[in-house]
């Protein structure tokens, strides 16, 4: 699955127009499958222009209908250059998910998140972001390249019972607690020039980030360039979770973890 999803990645990242970006992005992934409206199924929240084109908040609730629940949630940025920008495959699917990651947005884009359920249906749901202009996928890096190999793959992990996420996703029955994934990686997107010696930076970012909830796998975050430098990604957890592991890999193999133990257990 992931060989395929990281070749999926490449082939989304083509040279179609922005008129006909997302409907060529579609077709590679999902082929003819239909695409249902994610009206009371998405709930997605992204600014109407970045504040900072290289470390901007998208997120989204997701509420499985009736009968179904959450296999996986993709994030598109169509414009991107790497538009298949983050995953979530849940291996414990859900009826109930929450995510917000920080992303960078290279230009004036759609952004699509797509829901699919244990069913089989698919969800879709469509924002407009404005941008600055800083063109982030090759804005040199925040810090210097050598400086981030020193901290690369630290993480810091928190957990809280965020009070406005129980409410806008009330119905599990102990109510989600939220998971926060603080990131020390450059994030390099393979665009960028170091300032010195005016080369460009080998790609590198985050592959994969496999949380386990419990001892069991819970869900498995892909990533691609369009992460910012130093990603946050949070995410839904259950209530009843007593403790998390998270397990970050790198495109060029590097491989850390953290864990936490939840407060009141």
């Amino acid at each position: 699955m992931k060989m395929s999803l990281a070749l999926l990645l490449c082939l989304a990242a083509g040279t179609a127009s922005a008129g006909e970006a997302w409907d060529s992005i579609r077709d590679q992934l999902y082929g003819t499958r239909p695409m249902l409206p994610g009206d009371g199924v998405i709930a997605l929240d992204t600014p109407y222009r970045t504040a900072n084109d290289s470390r901007t908040d998208i997120a989204a609730q997701v509420a499985a209908p009736d009968g179904a629940a959450i296999a996986a949630v993709s994030v598109v940025i169509d414009e991107n250059p790497m538009p298949v920008s983050a995953v979530f495959a849940l291996r414990q699917p859900q009826p109930r998910f929450f995510f917000e990651t920080t992303f960078r947005i290279n230009g004036p884009t759609p952004v699509h998140v797509i829901a699919e359920t244990t069913d089989g249906r698919l969800f879709v749901t469509e924002a407009f972001v404005k941008t600055s202009g800083q063109g982030a996928c090759a804005a040199p890096p925040g810090t210097d390249p050598e400086e981030a190999l020193a901290t690369l793959g630290e993480m810091v992990l928190s957990v809280t019972q965020d009070e406005d996420l129980r409410d806008r996703l009330a119905g599990l029955a102990t109510g989600p607690r939220r998971l926060d994934v603080d990131i020390s990686h450059p994030s390099h997107s393979g665009m960028q020039m170091d300032q010195i010696t005016l080369l460009f930076i080998p790609m590198r970012y985050v592959e994969t980030l496999d949380i386990a909830t419990d001892g069991g796998g819970y869900v498995e975050m892909t990533g691609s360039i369009s992460l910012s430098e130093n990603p946050q990604v949070s995410l839904s957890v259950p209530g009843a979770t007593r403790r998390v592991g998270v397990t970050m890999t790198d495109t060029s193999g590097t491989v850390t973890t953290a864990e936490k133990d939840l407060a009141g257990y």
